[in-house]
């Protein structure tokens, strides 16, 4: 069986059509796979929309504060790649005249962009013989072709780099490479794929074996450890709020939250009232304190799970830099701190009334 040409004519017949696969626009297409690293197309179709609609070149883009380009990403996650989002964009539009790299060597000298993404993007925008892999192609050749190297080892990464290469169409790389994404996201799932209307179903090695549902195999992850967060939402009669930036590096970087401490349990509120609140971020000695939340709320992140307490803090004054309540909705946070936001009857605090 020809393998490359069964999969183009499957793609030919299958294929959705989607707004970045009607463009050669480098742009258009960079963007759409930094939004789809990690995230499926439901769900990220939103945010190209939305981004293209507010930065329709990469001039934009460059243009645009980072506050307002993590707002615009709030909710699609790994926020570090909204922050090499715009770290590359300023690079192209004032380091490159606004000129996108053309190749995959130049692509991946990108914040953000590595094999895959330089992969998809040089081919795809400029019909360069670059072989993607991502999960979808490790699950379709793991499968089709019976392999049981772990994808997440060094030794996996170089085969089926390897193989990838050796099957993409020379001719017509773009359409290769976006027929096997698309065959593993329609076809040939991660879960209960229909193996009964499958092309391959006479070839597959796995569907032969019965170890479809056991490839491809990875090892084990690294293991998820707990925090417990205590945020403090720190309010005043003047329905001013302290907000704090999160300067340090890690997932959340520069987004903002509540002030936070952070405990080695969840606290009970004898346990929280032993805290000596720090009386500096308050600046003043007169406050009243409640527990939102009895139960934690558990924040499932992908190598950790945050169990998250909200103290409501009634303070007589706070600091300068406290902000209003009103405009909460300007800032970037996370989903665990705009859950709240959206939850929480501010109108309620005794003292706002």
């Amino acid at each position: 069986m020809d393998f490359n040409n069964t999969l183009i004519n499957w793609y030919s017949v299958n294929k959705r059509n989607l707004p970045w696969r009607e463009t050669n626009n480098p742009y258009y297409i960079w963007l759409s796979e930094i939004i789809l690293q990690q995230t499926q197309v439901k769900q990220g179709l939103p945010y190209y929309d939305a981004f293209t609609a507010k930065y329709p070149t990469v001039f934009d883009l460059a243009n645009a504060t980072e506050t307002s380009v993590l707002k615009l990403w709030q909710g699609l996650g790994y926020y570090s790649r909204a922050r090499n989002l715009h770290t590359s964009a300023k690079h192209i539009a004032n380091h490159l005249n606004g000129v996108f790299p053309n190749n995959y060597k130049e692509l991946l000298k990108l914040k953000g962009v590595g094999d895959y993404t330089a992969s998809a993007i040089a081919s795809i925008a400029f019909n360069e013989v670059a072989a993607v892999v991502d999960g979808n192609v490790y699950r379709v050749l793991a499968r089709y072709f019976g392999i049981e190297t772990a994808i997440n080892s060094t030794l996996g990464i170089k085969e089926f780099k390897s193989l990838a290469s050796s099957l993409i169409d020379k001719e017509q790389p773009a359409t290769y490479n976006q027929a096997i994404m698309e065959f593993g996201a329609l076809q040939c799932k991660p879960k209960n794929p229909d193996c009964t209307i499958c092309p391959f179903k006479d070839s597959c090695v796995a569907l032969q074996k019965n170890t479809v549902s056991l490839l491809p195999l990875k090892l084990k992850k690294t293991k998820v450890t707990t925090k417990y967060f205590n945020f403090l939402v720190c309010i005043d009669p003047d329905k001013k709020i302290l907000f704090e930036k999160r300067t340090h590096k890690g997932i959340w970087q520069n987004l903002y939250q509540f002030p936070l401490i952070e405990s080695d349990k969840s606290l009970s509120p004898e346990e929280f009232h032993l805290l000596n609140l720090d009386q500096t971020l308050l600046e003043t000695s007169t406050f009243d304190y409640s527990l939102y939340n009895e139960v934690d709320v558990v924040h499932k992140l992908s190598h950790q799970h945050l169990h998250t307490k909200f103290w409501i803090i009634e303070a007589e004054s706070l600091p300068k830099t406290a902000i209003t309540v009103k405009s909460l909705d300007q800032y970037p946070v996370p989903v665990l701190i705009g859950d709240f936001i959206n939850t929480f009857n501010f109108n309620t605090i005794s003292h706002l009334k």
